[in-house]
Order: structure tokens, then sequence, then C-alpha cells
């Protein structure tokens, strides 16, 4: 793959993609400690996005001699070459977006879900710069959380088969008579 010949890059690849089946794992045993490892992510994302657009913009077009698709490498290096910090300033505001929503539930945290699993197979095709499979592998994750019935990140589900429910759950929720 383009790119890993350059062990600054292998480094950060096999440590982004240990992580990535980190956060898989956790998202499936401990849906909570997954939420938090995303809302993390994404907000870091956003965080070093930012800064970078802000202070060095030309270094987004590197990304271009990475990817594995001949479009993507056309649209870096025509259009977004442009039109960077439009770009990546958007793509940021999203990705802390998505941070958010994963302190959130209902329909907030459905969306922040669909749009980091969108995110994430999007940029797919940017190989190495993507760490791929890691994305892919965090994609997956992200669908293993839409599966479950989550509260906010910081309230413990109680599942309504516990004998105790309807006292447990008057704390967050009253149970009306």
């Amino acid at each position: 793959m383009k790119g890993l010949e350059n062990q600054t890059y292998l480094i950060a690849y096999l440590i982004s993609n240990a992580v990535a089946i980190l956060m898989l794992i956790s998202a499936w045993r401990w849906p909570r400690v997954g939420r938090l490892m995303f809302l993390m992510l994404f907000a870091w994302a956003c965080w070093i996005n930012w800064k970078t657009v802000l202070s060095a913009p030309e270094v987004y077009l590197d990304y271009a001699d990475l990817t594995l698709s001949d479009l993507y490498k056309k649209f870096i290096t025509g259009w977004f070459s442009e039109h960077i910090q439009l770009v990546v300033g958007f793509i940021a505001t999203c990705q802390g977006l998505i941070a958010v929503s994963m302190l959130l539930r209902g329909k907030v945290y459905t969306i922040g879900l669909i749009g980091g699993i969108i995110f994430l197979y999007a940029i797919i095709p940017f190989g190495v710069g993507s760490a791929f499979p890691a994305t892919l592998i965090m994609a997956l994750a992200m669908v293993v959380l839409s599966r479950g019935n989550p509260d906010y990140l910081w309230l413990r589900n109680i599942p309504y088969k516990h004998p105790n429910y309807r006292i447990l759950n008057q704390k967050h929720h009253p149970v009306i008579h």
C-alpha cells in the first residue's frame, strides 16, 4: 500500500488499526466505553483538523499521493486545492457534532452514528492516509453501537426485566401510576 514505506506512516498505521480493533471490542462488550472512545476520537479529529486547516492547510494536499482512488486524487489536486479551508472546516465541524452526539441519546445519537459511519466509509479510499482497514473496523464498531438501546452516556442502562426496574428507573424517568 502506498505510504507504508515511510516509517512514521507505518507506526501510525499499526497503532490506528490496533485502536480500531479495541474500539470494536469495546463497542461489543462495553458499549459505554465504545461510545466514549468515539466521543474522544471525533472530538480529537475536530480539534486537529481545525488547528491544521487554520495554520497549514496545504498539508491536506499530501493525501493525494496516498489515496487509492484516482477520483479522490483528482478531487484533491483540483477543486479541493482551492477550497481547503471550506471543506476541511465543514468536515471538522461535522466531526465535532458527531462527538457531541455520542453524549446524547435518541434521534441525535442515531444521526451521529449514521454520520460517523458515512464519514468512516468516505475516507476508506485514502488508504494509508486513513489507516485502512481501521476506518472499516471503526465503522463496524459504530454499527454494533447502533444495535443497542442506549441512554445518555453517563447513565447506566437498566434492563427492563430487572426486578427493581421501576424503583431504579424513577431517578431518571418517573413511573406514572
